[in-house]
């Protein structure tokens, strides 16, 4: 590839899709429905066409959450600012297998309307339709520090922001009552730690709490 005087590591151009595919039988959070997919049209079947039926929580797979989730006065997903999901954003990785905690984020100098997505170790677990219960997740300290930061948008590569056992609620309700728009279920595996351009966009339902989404990154130029 050639340098053309510029510093730094050549990117090759291209989509990456960090959404998780939706599937009968997939992970999903205890006591969330559980994902349906049923074809009730079938060409084979000597149908005009194939219709399928899906069961699935708002909460499925990749998806965002809005205000109303956790906030009782909160805005649902369908007022989310489109913005909020596309534009630049940059992904970090994350060293610590138990938390994302303040003290690992400040020597990253995030600054405000920074979208971010952490990577961890949760990545691998997308192999797997077990529920994993000790997952990374956003520490409340560390939530309380993005929200000091006001940063716009934050996503992590499980289905919650919130861990299992500790700082579920604490964790979503910092990040929401500050404003910053929550991705979760990402699979970062594939993606290296860098800036990027996120396209993710949730379907939009009127007030709902969450909903599905489709996220990708365009890698390109130098960094």
């Amino acid at each position: 590839m050639k340098n053309n005087g510029l510093k730094g590591n050549p990117v090759h151009k291209k989509w990456i899709d960090i959404s998780v595919t939706i599937q009968q039988g997939m992970v999903h959070w205890p006591g969330d429905p559980a994902i349906g997919i049923k074809r009730v049209l079938s060409i084979e079947q000597g149908d005009d066409c194939n219709v399928s039926r899906l069961s699935i929580g708002s909460h499925t797979g990749t998806h965002m959450d809005a205000p109303l989730h956790f906030l009782r006065k909160g805005k649902g997903l369908d007022k989310m600012p489109v913005d909020a999901a596309i534009g630049p954003v940059r992904v970090i990785e994350i060293s610590d297998r138990e938390s994302i905690k303040a003290n690992e984020l400040k020597q990253h100098r995030i600054r405000a309307g920074e979208r971010i997505l952490f990577k961890t170790h949760n990545s691998r677990y997308w192999k797997s339709n077990r529920f994993r219960k000790d997952f990374i997740y956003i520490a409340h300290d560390a939530a309380e520090y993005l929200a000091k930061k006001k940063i716009r948008t934050v996503g992590i590569d499980y289905l919650s922001v919130g861990g299992f056992y500790h700082d579920g609620t604490e964790t979503h309700q910092a990040l929401l009552r500050a404003g910053i728009w929550v991705i979760e279920g990402l699979n970062l595996l594939k993606v290296e730690q860098g800036r990027y351009h996120l396209v993710c966009l949730p379907i939009k339902v009127l007030n709902a709490d969450g909903a599905p989404a489709r996220a990708v990154l365009y890698s390109s130029g130098w960094r």
